[in-house]
């Protein structure tokens, strides 16, 4: 995550323990190597940190595993309704085997946290638990990974958390950084935070007690969701590329529309075995690859009332970058092959593109100067997706 400062504090999250040791996959496009190990024995905590500002010295810490109680409640079907295939007799049975399972689990902080500076509390999002897609290792819920979190920003204790997925097996990690607005429920005005899922759907909490307010209909194609990967492979959409990804999405407070960027990219889930050999036992994991079926992306406006899908407009490539919505009625968007598009905010009509050398994958940004407003957005392309890599800034005036 990139660093932000509040109140003198520095605050910063670790990233990368979810997955341990990687087989590579030989295709370009697959989305990470296979974790491997012996019983998945890799990984370790994540956590959120804040530093002072002046001397560097650790304010608080907040480990995303808790030393204690990460099996959590062994849930089988969440609050929102998802019913999750576990055979939780067999995961209470493995939890003396593997007491120190939360020394390794996981749980990174990938994006940087909204804060509500009137309660100063921090919300985050994080990611999946270490080894990532075999469990073997690691009864229980898992706590807390896959989940949104409320901190209190002065001391790191946790106000709340939602875990969106208990005992992920898919790299369904929040990514996609949480959001503050105002919500209304009832004709009362409640503060919420939302968040774009790698699921596919938005979900929107109260911002003070953690309670689901909302939770969208789907703003990308789902088929096969939650399947257990399989030696013959499970094909699952949304999959560990999303739903959601890294992209921040943007919010019109008068219109109560939030502005989503999703992709489409089906993932094949596939158990792998390598026999004992030289002594060494045999050793099982899960890959994960795209299926070389088409993907795309899209840009969804949500009423975030109702939950339904205002407009919907598909591009030929998945979303990386975030989206932008502004006062006049417009809403920014980049894509991989360098276009730089508004739309209407209302209705999702496409009013105006630019064109650029490399990759708009970042989230535009406006601000004024001298009276006028300006937007701007950063033009890098995206390795991992194969979007033309650059340097560019763009930056254009709005009349």
């Amino acid at each position: 995550m990139a660093p932000i400062v509040y109140k003198g504090k520095v605050l910063i999250g670790i990233t990368g323990v979810g997955y341990g040791l990687h087989i590579d996959n030989p295709r370009e496009d697959a989305p990470l190597g296979a974790v491997i190990g012996v019983a998945g024995r890799f990984g370790r905590p994540g956590f959120l940190a804040a530093f002072d500002m002046n001397d560097g010295k650790r304010i608080w810490q907040f480990d995303t595993i808790p030393a204690e109680g990460w099996e959590g409640d062994f849930v089988k079907v969440t609050e929102d309704g998802v019913t999750l295939d576990r055979d939780i007799a067999a995961e209470k049975a493995a939890l003396a085997k593997y007491a120190d399972a939360a020394s390794l689990g996981g749980g990174s902080v990938w994006s940087t946290p909204a804060i509500d500076v009137e309660t100063d509390t921090l919300y985050f999002g994080t990611g999946n638990p270490s080894p990532q897609m075999n469990d073997v290792s690691r009864p229980g819920d898992n706590l807390y990974t896959v989940s949104l979190i409320a901190l209190d920003a002065n001391t790191g204790e946790r106000k709340w958390h939602y875990q969106q997925v208990p005992h992920d097996l898919w790299g369904y990690d929040l990514a996609s950084p949480p959001v503050l607005f105002d919500y209304t429920v009832d004709g009362e005005t409640v503060p919420a935070v939302g968040q774009a899922s790698k699921t596919g759907w938005f979900y929107i909490h109260d911002r003070q007690t953690g309670k689901l307010l909302k939770k969208s209909d789907a703003f990308v194609p789902q088929e096969n969701m939650f399947a257990k990967a399989t030696f013959e492979g499970e094909v699952v959409y949304p999959g560990i590329l999303g739903g959601s990804n890294w992209s921040p999405v943007s919010v019109d407070q008068k219109k109560q529309l939030v502005y989503v960027s999703g992709i489409h990219s089906p993932i094949k889930y596939t158990l792998h075995e390598t026999p004992a050999k030289n002594g060494n036992p045999p050793i099982r994991y899960a890959s994960s690859e795209p299926t070389g079926d088409p993907s795309w992306g899209l840009l969804s406006a949500i009423d975030v009332n109702t939950g339904k899908i205002v407009w919907q407009n598909k591009t030929e490539q998945p979303l990386l970058g975030g989206s932008l919505a502004t006062a006049g009625d417009l809403v920014f968007m980049g894509e991989g092959n360098g276009r730089f598009n508004a739309y209407h905010s209302s209705t999702g009509e496409h009013l105006w593109q630019a064109q650029s050398e490399f990759g708009v994958n970042a989230p535009p940004i406006t601000y004024t100067a001298d009276g006028v407003q300006y937007i701007a957005v950063a033009s890098g392309g995206n390795s991992i997706m194969g979007y033309k890599q650059g340097d560019a800034m763009l930056v254009y005036k709005l009349k």
